[in-house]
């Protein structure tokens, strides 16, 4: 029998986004790395599923995500396309450019209550 490895290259896949882009990804982990620098975050998840893509960030990693970046891939409108999510599920803040959703939402203020 023979053993050699052979590559396999399926160029037939769907050219829809199914994760984050460099771009937006890299903005999410600039902002993840200061917060774990001040110590208000400490670990962090993905999830993916057919509706979205999602940054989850955890005050510790047993307890249930503090916030949630997801990046919608099918928008019914155009600034439901990035928006983040409390504990809890609600909506704190959506738009159609991830960036400037990054940059509007006021972190500091966001403080969890014991």
């Amino acid at each position: 029998m023979n053993n050699k490895l052979r590559l396999v290259i399926n160029n037939n896949f769907d050219k829809r986004e199914v994760f984050f882009i460099k771009k937006e990804l890299r903005s999410i982990l600039n902002l993840y790395a200061q917060k774990v620098s001040s110590g208000d975050w400490k670990d962090y998840g993905l999830s993916i599923n057919k509706k979205e893509v999602t940054f989850d960030i955890y005050q510790r990693s047993s307890d249930k995500p503090i916030y949630r970046i997801s990046k919608n891939l099918n928008p019914k409108r155009k600034d439901e396309k990035f928006y983040i999510l409390d504990r809890n599920g609600l909506i704190v803040k959506k738009s159609e450019n991830l960036d400037s959703l990054i940059k509007k939402v006021e972190w500091n203020r966001l403080r969890l209550i014991k």
